[in-house]
């Protein structure tokens, strides 16, 4: 669907906004500020932007209070008491979503059993097991591949090549994004004399609510527990979920993220990209834990870790400004020891 065409009072209006300047120009698009042109939209949020405002083209900048009567850039101007959130309600406006073809696709293949309440849309090629339950208005991707007894809640959207698997069982409004793996069994193995026997996983994933779960993440079944996501939890792409882990509701987990089995995450926690976390952990209510950091120990409530292994991060920053107090130091003691050495 083409993007469609906006007048600055209309976004204004939109992003619950006052409008200064010109109310007729006409928006289609939005881009950075040094990018814009004079049909996009753009927005300042930081004093450290000023210089490319200053000399922006945008049609329109969605602007905090105090950029309001700054005295260049362009005229038009969205005074928000936050540009970011104003943003984000006017993106859908630019792009609305494609409609949706309700139905089931002729290349389809739904197994015996499966069955929905109200109206479904399942693309091509998509592939439904036996005794699969669907939701009202649940969007089944491209060969996305629903397995057998899998139950979606009401409003999922499952993008394609997706795969859901073991008994995985969807809350309401739950996103999974092209290629994300659900309910595929762990990395589980016994040692014994002759290799490693493999272990079976005989355990499901249970997501919450809202649950939106990013592209080619993978989330393991349980292996003798279930695999839990809460409710409004967001999952970045490329992140990987072992068999066991709970993560609590409204948790952030960003993109590479690699969580071990039986790790616990509770409500709240955000994670930074490229995180690693071992397993048979606990990790509290509201922590933070930095990118690339290495968890191999407990985290407490509220706290903030980086570095490997992650410890505070205040922590972390002391240990780093001592050290770089210290370097020149041992330079100097270098081309001391150096000049009193014997010839």
């Amino acid at each position: 669907m083409a993007p469609r065409h906006l007048s600055a009072r209309h976004v204004a209006e939109l992003a619950g906004g006052e409008l200064i300047g010109n109310a007729d120009v006409i928006l289609a698009g939005i881009a950075p500020l040094d990018r814009a042109g004079p049909g996009d939209l753009s927005i300042l949020t930081d004093r450290r932007f000023l210089s490319a405002f200053t000399g922006s083209h945008a049609g329109a900048v969605l602007v905090s209070q105090k950029f309001r009567d700054a005295s260049a850039g362009p005229p038009v101007r969205i005074v928000v008491p936050d540009p970011h959130q104003a943003l984000v309600r006017v993106l859908a406006a630019f792009a609305p979503p494609e409609p949706i073809e309700w139905g089931i696709h002729p290349t389809a293949t739904v197994g015996s059993g499966t069955q929905w309440s109200g109206r479904v849309a399942i693309g091509p090629y998509a592939v439904l097991g036996h005794a699969v339950s669907l939701g009202s208005d649940c969007i089944i991707g491209p060969h996305a591949i629903i397995g057998a007894g899998v139950s979606l809640g009401d409003h999922c959207r499952i993008g394609a090549h997706a795969t859901l698997e073991g008994s995985t069982a969807l809350g309401d409004e739950v996103v999974l994004n092209a290629g994300a793996r659900v309910g595929t069994p762990g990395f589980g193995y016994a040692p014994t004399t002759a290799g490693h026997d493999w272990i079976p996983h005989l355990g499901r994933c249970v997501i919450g609510d809202r649950v939106e779960i990013g592209a080619n993440t993978t989330v393991d079944r349980g292996s003798v527990d279930d695999t839990v996501i809460g409710a409004d939890t967001k999952i970045d792409n490329l992140v990987q979920v072992a068999h066991n882990v709970r993560i609590g509701p409204r948790c952030l987990i960003l993109a590479q993220v690699g969580i071990a089995g039986t790790t616990n995450i509770e409500e709240d926690a955000v994670l930074g990209g490229q995180a690693g976390l071992a397993g048979h952990l606990a990790v509290g209510r509201g922590a933070r834990v930095a990118a690339q950091s290495g968890v191999i120990g407990d985290i407490p409530a509220g706290a903030t870790v980086s570095g490997y292994p992650a410890r505070s991060h205040r922590d972390v920053l002391r240990q780093a400004a001592a050290l770089k107090r210290l370097t020149p130091i041992i330079s100097k003691l270098e081309r001391i020891a150096s000049d009193v050495a014997p010839d």
